[in-house]
């Protein structure tokens, strides 16, 4: 019966021998056959519960190895003293009864096959086997310990028997002729790696075993025999859990293992966790458990340290790949765990955070009495925490729908991470650490630039009422700019390029947020960002965007129109409004994106609260082309001179709107503007005034009542150029009065718009205050005249391209002088200057043969060529 459940394959011969190995150790003499068929049975069925099957695999390969064998075998170096003694009492007990093996005597027995299969690949020199059966043994080790078992004495004269034997062997290797092949060598050598390594780890353990062994083996099986129920059919627990709760019960990790956690053994779990970061099948929730728990126990302030960098590190590792953003739970926990280490590092400054340190045993508490310099300087980084905690907060808000009640519960969020920023700025400052300081610095400054006051003071107030304060904060008066000119200036201070950029270019936002057109405008021009920001990173240029947009619907807001429209001209030509600002994904006709292109423009598109509304910015550039450009066109009297206009968007919609055959009442806006352009083109200034007020878009605009004042004062201003220009030719004289009357402007508003007309030659009139009229001069042009004039204005061109491209190749006329600091270059930009006032006289000149002061026009251009 035994032989047959042994192994269906032996033979009638062997039998006895088998059986005799399976039930006695190699001391004792063999019992007598007529007793070999219960023992048999009772192996067996010890052997079939181990929950191993490489324990049971090598059992029986040992029995069919030593079937032929003599009795007495010699003992495997690397299972413990003890085994044979603990194997006979074993069969002692299975002669009784069947008795089931504890979870430890099963792993026991697993770590014992190991040994014997290293033993064997020893005999016959592969080493490739005994590495592979190595890392098995510091597998079975490692999840010993992560139960807060001792470390078995079997494993200890393993590692000490496998160091001599890879020193004798790397001996004999060094003195053999016929070396071993490539593969055995290799790892041969990483076994010397491994043995060493792991010797050191184990140098205490190993020094008192070689002490004393016996006493070394004594502790262990008593540390062991707590664990181990000596009554039949009962399991053993293995470990005891730190956290039991009030109803006795106990939290239950994978596979039914509990973990004891202890102050003593903080150091040993958290190097558990951190080895098996990131591997395939860890489970990130039960590490960051264990984590939770480890920091409950630990007391020292170092111990505090280490278990928050790795718990806050696993919060970050914990973000599942088909998530956009690390849920809002786990992202609040790491928040506040990141405020409880920097208040450990600030209220304490003999431990110091540094991302470079020296190298330090991670298994032995540290304190500032075991340091030289009395500093104690644990690896991490806490402005990579700052980072990474703002980069979610940014994701987290990306990905949640902007129109629903959760996106405004995360945006409340802001308000704790921006406190997180202030006091790990305060934290720098204190420890003068420039570099982490900058990047501090950088995110408190991008999360108030654009924002409005009473949100800024919000968030001032949150981090004043905080325990740590940095130095620069809100102003008594309540006033944002003086703190953001301090941030910024601490930017630009700081030698760091991108830094400098991005707070230039937040500093002027935050200007022309608040209506200081002219500031933000010299700000931009002396900075020259316009010539180098095509090299700069993809965010820095959406924030140039951003802060040219704003600058422009702040000029647009102060009435200045020109100036609004030069600067939202150049972004709306390129009809990629959304995705210049990082508001949304330009979607070209035939091209389609790559998962991967569009997975980053989705990573850089701005969170919905920090638009800017493209509807009121495209209704703040059509209304500033359509005051630019209608009296343009009602200036310009000839076809070949309209086709070229300011501004090409709006002139494309006006030239749409006029081929339409049938118009109903306006709908969008961009309906309103062109029946008001129109209306303007038409004389009907009322009727323009009154579309462009009725667009619902300016209520957004902040004081849209004064926006819509100045409005109606533009239109009325323009409507008159209009008016002037259209019908010049049909009066001789124009009364001022019957102009204010009719546009409903002041005469003195009417005398300078014309009077301003007349000086720059845009009305070949002249102006009799005393009699309140305005006298028109008419000079009929022949077609010579004409022809001629047109072949001026292409020479011109011309010449405007050649001295364009001239500039470009030299660096600019302008720069010459600078650039060579020398007599030449000065005459080349006084060159060039000449050139351009001849030009001016020249087209003095033509005016002159329409009637309009020609000569005096020359005139002024040869004085500005000789002052020039």
């Amino acid at each position: 019966m035994s032989r047959f459940f042994r192994q269906a394959g032996d033979s009638d011969s062997d039998t006895d021998s088998s059986e005799d190995e399976l039930m006695s150790s190699g001391d004792e003499a063999p019992p007598p056959k007529t007793s070999t068929a219960k023992p048999a049975m009772s192996r067996f069925l010890r052997t079939a519960g181990s929950d191993s099957s490489d324990t049971s695999s090598s059992e029986e390969e040992e029995s069919d190895d030593d079937s032929d064998a003599p009795k007495v075998t010699k003992k495997s170096p690397f299972l413990k003293s003890d085994s044979e003694d603990e194997e006979s009492d074993g069969d002692d007990e299975s002669r009784a009864g069947v008795r089931i093996m504890s979870a430890q005597e099963k792993r026991l027995a697993e770590m014992e096959a190991t040994g014997k299969a290293m033993d064997n690949a020893l005999k016959i020199n592969d080493w490739v086997a005994i590495s592979n059966e190595f890392d098995k043994l510091a597998r079975m080790i490692q999840r010993q310990q992560n139960m807060s078992e001792p470390v078995p004495p079997f494993y200890l004269k393993t590692i000490m028997t496998l160091e001599t034997s890879v020193t004798n062997t790397l001996a004999k290797e060094k003195e053999a002729k016929k070396k071993m092949n490539a593969t055995n060598a290799k790892a041969l050598t990483a076994m010397k790696q491994k043995v060493r390594k792991t010797a050191k780890e184990y140098e205490q353990d190993i020094t008192k075993y070689q002490a004393d062994p016996d006493g070394f083996e004594r502790e262990y099986a008593a540390a062991t025999a707590k664990e181990i129920t000596a009554a039949p059919g009962a399991k053993a627990s293995t470990t005891v859990s730190a956290d039991t709760g009030d109803d006795g019960f106990q939290a239950v990790g994978k596979h039914g293992k509990t973990m004891l956690l202890t102050t003593e053994g903080i150091f040993k779990s958290l190097q558990v966790v951190q080895e098996a970061r990131g591997k395939k099948n860890t489970d990130r929730a039960e590490q960051i458990r264990i984590l939770e728990q480890l920091l409950k126990v630990a007391v020292t302030s170092y111990q505090r340290i280490r278990v928050l960098l790795a718990l806050v590190s696993s919060r970050f590792d914990y973000n599942s790949s088909t998530a956009n953003y690390m849920p809002i739970d786990l992202w609040l926990s790491a928040q506040r765990e990141v405020d409880q280490l920097v208040a450990i590092v600030a209220s304490d400054s003999s431990y110091s955070i540094q991302e470079i340190t020296e190298d330090y045993d991670e298994l032995v508490e540290r304190s500032p009495g075991t340091e030289k310099d009395g500093i104690v300087r644990v690896r991490g980084s806490i402005i990579s925490f700052i980072d990474r905690l703002d980069d979610e907060f940014t994701r987290s808000l990306q990905n949640i729908d902007p129109h629903g009640t959760e996106y405004v519960e995360r945006l409340k969020d802001e308000k704790v991470l921006y406190c997180t920023i202030c006091r790990a700025q305060a934290f720098y400052e204190a420890n003068k650490q420039d570099e982490p300081l900058g990047r501090v610095v950088m995110r408190r400054l991008e999360h108030i630039y654009s924002k409005p006051d009473p949100v800024v003071l919000a968030l001032e107030n949150a981090a004043d009422a905080s325990d740590i304060k940095p130095a620069l904060t809100l102003a008594s008066n309540g006033s944002t700019s003086e703190l953001i000119h301090g941030l910024c200036v601490y930017l630009y201070k700081s030698g760091h390029s991108l830094f400098r950029t991005r707070a230039m270019l937040s500093h002027i936002y935050h200007y022309a947020f608040h209506n200081d057109f002219h500031t933000a405008r010299d700000m931009l021009l002396m900075s020259h960002l316009q010539e180098s920001i095509h090299s700069a990173d993809v965010a820095t240029q959406i924030l140039y965007n951003r802060t040219v947009v704003q600058l422009g619907l702040c000029a647009f807001r102060l009435g200045l129109i020109k100036e609004s429209q030069a600067m939202l001209q150049d972004i709306f030509t390129t009809q990629r409004v959304k995705e210049l600002l990082a508001q949304g994904v330009h979607q070209q006709r035939f091209q389609a994106l790559t998962p991967e292109q569009e997975k980053a423009e989705k990573q850089r598109q701005l969170p919905f609260h920090m638009h800017i509304n493209t509807e009121l910015l495209e209704a703040a550039f059509l209304v500033s082309s359509m005051l630019v450009e209608i009296p343009l066109l009602a200036s310009i009297d000839s076809e070949e001179l309209k086709r070229k206009a300011i501004s090409k968007p709006f002139r494309r919609l006006l030239d749409f709107a006029d081929r339409q055959i049938f118009t109903g009442p306006p709908e969008s806006t961009r309906d309103h503007i062109m029946q008001a352009s129109k209306a303007l083109q038409d004389g009907e200034w009322e009727k323009c005034r009154d579309l462009v007020q009725s667009i619902k878009i300016w209520s957004l605009m902040p004081e849209a009542a004064s926006v819509k004042e100045m409005l109606a004062r533009r239109i009325q201003e323009q409507g008159l150029r209009t008016y002037l220009f259209t019908y010049a030719s049909h009066y001789i004289t124009l009364s001022l009065s019957l102009l204010s009357r009719t546009f409903d402007l002041p005469l003195r508003t009417v005398t300078s718009i014309v009077s301003k007309m007349v000086w720059n030659e845009e009305l070949s009139a002249s102006l009799d205050q005393s009699g309140g009229v305005i006298v028109f001069r008419r000079i009929e042009v022949s077609r010579q005249q004409q022809i001629a004039l047109m072949i001026a204005e292409k020479i011109n061109t011309i010449a405007d391209q050649n001295e364009k491209n001239m500039e470009h190749k030299m660096g600019g006329a302008a720069n010459w002088g600078d650039r060579n600091d020398g007599k030449q270059g000065e005459k080349r930009g006084e060159q060039m200057q000449e050139r351009r006032g001849k030009r001016e006289g020249t087209r003095g000149a033509r005016g002159g043969a329409r009637g309009r002061g020609g000569r005096f026009a020359y005139g002024l251009g040869n004085q500005m060529a000789r002052r020039t």
